[in-house]
């Protein structure tokens, strides 16, 4: 490790030293937020050059620190010169879900085909698992409204964009992976209205055709022609291919930094009860996820690839129907809150994989 990074880690510790001392001095000291902020920062940057598992954790400490400017001075992330920032998120989405579309080629389309047991096992536990804990967790801790439908949203949500880079790292069927992040998502714009107005119409009223036509215009037309491009295209512009995944990065910090910005008094009310709620919904997809498939007779590689598959939602298409929903503040404030938890969680588990040799 050079000698800048090993400074910015000193920097973020002495950042966090002071974050104590304010908070026992003065919890309401303006230098709390730069404090933070800086500590996560310098964090981000300083683990980016060790070669420890803490590396793999950088995107998420971005979030963080985008988070908690987020929290402390809102202003900044809700209006520019009169745009609304909140405009972004559905663009930002778009070009997320090109990006993964020119992941994917035909064949994954195709996977269905050649593992239909393991496919219809993921597709099955993602869109009735997740759902059911997601309505209980909201009955449960008595939600306001709003935020339960956010909730029972990313439940009724397909596999997540980063799903198939877990995947990847924790050694497992990264083939059913891909194939399940690609069908749960094409099925997304029936099957997620259908769940959200069976589960979420007792919270916020639900108009199934203009919540499957924004699925249809933000995720799937995307993905659709990002799978164009990479089939004409492929290898073509290689630039294109090393930009997106920065890209994808970074329009997710974005999305939810402004939704932080935007349900910052709601968060306040109930980040802690959501924040549990993120645990124990994201960790039920694990386990029912993981021993699902272990029930089914699957092979080790594929449950751990339908775990992740079901442990792993799409908060990016949550937010944004949040967004055409006109209630990024409060129905998009589970997706802020759960997106980093299952970063976290998900790099965690990729890696503890990884190091574990899958026994034939």
């Amino acid at each position: 490790m050079n000698k800048l990074l090993r400074a910015l880690l000193y920097i973020s510790l002495a950042c966090f030293i002071g974050v104590i001392i304010t908070l026992l001095v003065n919890s309401s000291s303006p230098l709390l937020g730069p404090l933070i902020a800086g500590m996560f920062v310098t964090l981000a940057l300083g683990v980016r050059g060790t070669n420890t598992v803490f590396k793999s954790f950088s995107f998420t400490l971005w979030i963080f620190s985008s988070v908690s400017l987020a929290m402390f001075y809102p202003h900044w992330f809700l209006e520019v010169g009169g745009f609304k920032l909140s405009a972004l998120i559905v663009p930002l989405i778009q070009i997320i879900m090109f990006g993964m579309g020119t992941s994917l080629s035909v064949q994954d389309f195709m996977g269905v085909l050649k593992m239909p047991k393991g496919v219809a096992v993921g597709i099955g536990l993602q869109y009735t698992v997740m759902p059911i804990v997601g309505i209980s967790l909201a009955l449960a801790f008595g939600f306001p409204p709003e935020i339960a439908a956010g909730v029972v949203l990313i439940g009724s949500s397909p596999g997540g964009v980063a799903s198939n880079v877990m995947a990847y790292i924790a050694n497992s069927n990264l083939a059913l992976s891909v194939t399940l992040t690609a069908i749960s998502t094409l099925l997304s714009p029936f099957v997620t209205p259908a769940l959200m107005q069976l589960l979420a119409g007792q919270f916020v009223p639900i108009e199934f055709m203009a919540m499957m036509w924004s699925i249809i215009k933000m995720i799937i037309i995307p993905i659709v022609l990002g799978v164009l491009f990479n089939y004409f295209l492929h290898g073509k512009m290689k630039w294109l291919d090393d930009a997106m995944p920065v890209l994808s990065m970074t329009g997710i910090a974005v999305i939810i930094t402004i939704i932080t910005a935007a349900g910052r008094d709601s968060l306040l009310a109930v980040g802690l009860l959501l924040v549990l709620a993120a645990m124990i919904h994201n960790a039920a997809g694990y386990v029912f996820g993981y021993w699902g498939a272990r029930l089914a007779r699957l092979d080790e590689k594929s449950c751990r690839a339908i775990a992740i598959e079901v442990g792993l939602q799409n908060a990016g298409m949550a937010s944004g129907l949040a967004v055409a929903m006109g209630k990024i503040g409060t129905v998009g404030l589970a997706a802020a809150v759960f997106g980093p938890w299952m970063n976290i969680t998900g790099s965690t588990l990729a890696n503890y994989w990884r190091r574990k040799p899958v026994k034939e």
